[in-house]
C-alpha cells in the first residue's frame, strides 16, 4: 500500500510513516498542498491531510482534489476535534476522519479499510482463488495452507491482491516497495517474484511481456 502523507510537522509525518511501514505502508511525506499538488501524477492507494497546513488549508486542498477528479480515499488526521470539523471534511470529499493522537493500529486499519473498499473488497479477508491475505494479521494462506512472507514480499502480495487484474510496471511495484528518496534496483522485484511464485504457485504470478506482472492466470 502506498499512501500520501500532507502534514507540516515533519517529525510527526516521519514517525507516523516508520510506524505505519510496520503494517506494510510505504508512506511519501510533504509539508503543503503546493508540494502534495506536484506528487499527483504519483499513484497513491490513499492520502493522509491534515487540516492546518501552512498556506492553502487541508480543507481546501482536498475539495480541489475532488473538484479535479482524484478519487483517492482521503483520510483526515488533525487536531480539530470538534463534530463540526468533522462534518465539514466528510462533505468536502474526505473519506474519513481521524483526531490526533492516534495509535499507528488504528490508521493502518482504517487506511486498509478504505483501500480495500475502493478496490472493490467488501471483506476483510482479500480473496483470490485458493489464495486468502488477511491485512490485519498479516496472514497469506494458499489452499488453506499458511504461508510465511518477509516484509517486502507481503506488501508485493498486498499490491497484486487488492487489483488481481491490474498488471504492474517494474515502477509501480518499486514504489510500493520503497519511498522514493530511497536507493532502488529493479533486480530486486525479480527477486522477489521469484521466491513468491515458489511460495503461492508459479501460475499465481503471470509475466505480461514488455508491461510487468499481474496476478492469476
Amino acid at each position: 500500500m502506498r499512501v500520501l502523507i500532507v502534514e507540516d510537522e515533519s517529525e510527526l509525518s516521519a514517525r507516523l510513516a516508520a510506524n505505519l511501514s510496520r503494517h506494510g505502508v510505504i508512506c511519501e511525506c510533504v509539508e503543503n498542498a503546493e508540494d502534495a499538488r506536484a506528487l499527483m501524477g504519483e499513484t497513491f492507494d490513499a492520502m493522509v491531510i491534515d487540516l492546518g497546513l501552512p498556506g492553502m488549508g487541508g480543507l481546501d486542498l482536498i475539495q480541489e482534489l475532488r473538484a479535479k477528479g482524484v478519487k483517492t480515499p482521503i483520510l483526515i488526521f488533525t487536531a480539530r476535534g470538534r463534530w463540526q470539523e468533522k462534518v465539514r471534511g466528510l462533505n468536502a470529499g474526505a473519506d474519513d476522519y481521524l483526531v490526533k493522537p492516534v495509535h499507528e493500529e488504528e490508521m493502518a486499519a482504517r487506511l486498509q479499510a478504505l483501500v480495500r473498499r475502493a478496490a472493490g473488497h467488501a471483506d476483510a479477508k482479500i480473496t483470490c482463488g485458493g489464495l486468502v491475505l488477511d491485512p490485519a494479521l498479516k496472514e497469506l494462506t494458499v489452499d488453506g495452507a499458511p504461508v510465511a512472507l518477509t516484509g517486502s514480499e507481503y506488501r508485493l502480495m498486498l499490491l497484486f491482491m487488492y487489483k488481481p487484474k491490474q498488471t504492474f510496471s517494474l515502477g509501480a511495484i518499486l514504489d510500493h516497495l520503497y519511498p522514493l528518496d530511497s536507493e532502488r534496483d529493479s533486480n530486486t522485484v525479480e527477486v522477489l517474484i521469484g521466491r513468491l511464485r515458489r511460495k503461492i504457485g508459479r501460475e499465481n504470478i503471470v509475466t505480461v511481456r514488455g508491461l510487468g506482472y499481474r496476478l492469476g492466470s
